[in-house]
């Protein structure tokens, strides 16, 4: 096509923006990897924080290294009073991403390297937001109920905490490794809107809390991070599988969108929905509630069926969450406590390289004309 009118790629599809080599989804074997891990081996043999560290050192840790980093994120997770009274004056109908796009702010505000912008400024930054992300979002979790704070315990692992944060008690280990490997699996994922929107702050020059706060942001939207909360939402909306096959005709009829479904990257199906539908279906044999499952699954048959649709891994863990005992508006929370790790990744990397992201537009408005006096307009 000509400069006039040169050739277009709506939602970049197709482009390559940049190098990286924090994540890829490998098309001989569908498998999301991380750091050339596969994430379903990860879940099976390693936890999120050792996943954690693997995404912003590059390699597993040793028994040394995880020790210290473990020591690292328990020691700073404690919110501030400041932070704390911030959280009581958000309006317990807000939306927990918007308290929690608040609390990074905050955070940044407050934080002692607050205008380091270094790259061991930065990764010291990046790990007290791991830390007090869990403790911020179950703080506004219970104050959004007139519930009390409750502080955290330096003595648990990461998942473990983030339990007693929330209900005041760790639940039995199948419901930990059941959340772990959610985490895992919602830790990184290459170019997404949420990861481009952080490295795109990063490019100017801002700091992480920045640009943790604008890929909040932007994960809040249901074509990303909130579509987990979308998929829980359709399912107590059909309430059963007898219902679920009628449901779906209705949206068929309507060509209404079916949350949960379809990825821009997967064409074969998400490789992380296998991982994710086993941990699920333990949690519903944990719980003794088959229904949600059972209703998914009639879900996902009729749109591979009719639509030739794969599930992505909302469509099991919004579920898995809700069995876990979680209410529905902490589901993309507890993505963002995860996705930091992913997040940070991509800060380091762009900021080790940079250039700013500044992309251009082909104008079709109206062509340069003078301005009218008041009198002929």
């Amino acid at each position: 096509m000509s400069e006039a009118t040169p050739t277009l790629y709506k939602g970049l599809v197709g482009v390559y923006a940049d190098v990286s080599s924090v994540s890829k989804v490998m098309p001989e074997t569908n498998s999301l990897t991380y750091r050339g891990y596969a994430v379903q081996d990860l879940c099976e043999e390693s936890n999120f924080e050792e996943v954690a560290y693997l995404l912003w050192h590059g390699e597993l840790p040793n028994a040394g290294q995880l020790a210290a980093f473990q020591a690292e994120e328990r020691a700073n997770r404690a919110l501030s009073p400041a932070l704390l009274r911030v959280l009581r004056e958000i309006p317990r109908n807000a939306h927990p991403m918007d308290a929690i796009r608040t609390a990074v702010s905050f955070m940044g505000a407050e934080d002692p390297e607050a205008a380091d912008v270094s790259d061991a400024a930065q990764r010291r930054k990046a790990m007290r937001l791991l830390a007090k992300l869990p403790t911020a979002v179950a703080a506004t979790n219970r104050l959004s109920k007139g519930k009390e704070p409750i502080e955290p315990d330096p003595s648990l692992p990461f998942c473990e905490n983030f339990f007693h944060l929330v209900f005041g008690k760790v639940p039995q280990p199948e419901v930990i490794k059941s959340f772990d490997v959610s985490m895992i699996l919602y830790a990184e994922h290459t170019f997404n809107a949420s990861t481009f929107t952080a490295r795109t702050v990063t490019s100017t020059g801002a700091d992480i809390h920045g640009a943790i706060a604008a890929g909040i942001a932007a994960l809040k939207g249901p074509l990303h991070g909130g579509a987990n909360e979308a998929v829980m939402h359709m399912l107590t909306e059909i309430g059963s599988p007898e219902a679920a096959e009628d449901w779906l005709e209705g949206k068929f009829d309507h060509k209404a969108l079916v949350m949960g479904f379809g990825h821009r990257v997967y064409k074969n199906g998400d490789s992380r929905v296998p991982t994710m539908t086993k941990y699920a279906e333990k949690m519903a044999e944990v719980v003794g509630d088959r229904r949600w499952m059972e209703t998914s699954r009639v879900l996902a048959a009729k749109m591979m069926r009719v639509k030739k649709i794969h599930p992505n891994l909302d469509f099991p863990a919004g579920p898995a969450y809700y069995l876990m005992g979680f209410d529905i508006p902490m589901f993309t929370p507890i993505f963002v406590c995860s996705r930091i790790t992913g997040w940070a990744a991509h800060v380091f990397e762009q900021a080790a390289d940079n250039r700013l992201i500044r992309p251009l537009s082909h104008y079709t408005g109206v062509e340069q004309r003078p301005v009218p006096p008041m009198s002929a307009r």
